[in-house]
């Protein structure tokens, strides 16, 4: 028996290359490393959404989406909750982090660019699932439908 999707979080796992290797920007909310993510608003697609919110929570504009609209979701999580993440390169190194727009609050206390195996030694199994699906379409795999285990990618249907 499946579970209803209640609630659809969207982010970016936003990579970086550098002369030392492929970075990945994770950010820390209290003791948690994450992509940065969040709500889908209303008028607003999954990707619009993420975009926005990479924009909102980083100041970072120059995002390349290495494979279009293909992402990964975590199964459900936190009462059903789904995070649905898109993979996009950026040039830019400098981030800010900036307070929520709504609340005039910080919602994280800050970031690191890190390469694969420092990054997964942070992060939560949940994540962790999407940084290595991320790692792997970045080194140059297909996105491909993945078991329930593991993060699901899936590529977008053309109508």
């Amino acid at each position: 028996m499946s579970q209803a999707r209640t609630h659809l979080s969207v982010g970016v796992a936003v990579l970086r290359e550098t002369p030392a290797g492929r970075r990945y920007l994770l950010l820390r909310a209290w003791r948690y490393w994450d992509f940065p993510k969040g709500a889908v608003e209303p008028g607003e697609t999954p990707l619009q959404a993420a975009i926005r919110e990479v924009h909102e929570e980083t100041g970072l504009d120059d995002l390349e989406f290495l494979h279009g609209e293909a992402y990964a979701e975590t199964a459900p999580y936190n009462r059903g909750k789904v995070a649905r993440y898109y993979l996009a390169r950026t040039r830019t190194d400098a981030v800010v982090l900036s307070a929520n727009p709504v609340t005039g609050i910080r919602e994280h206390m800050e970031y690191r660019w890190l390469g694969h195996p420092q990054a997964a030694q942070l992060v939560t199994p949940r994540v962790k699932l999407i940084l290595d699906w991320a790692e792997s379409l970045a080194a140059g795999a297909t996105p491909v439908t993945a078991n329930s285990t593991s993060a699901r990618s899936k590529q977008p249907q053309r109508e």
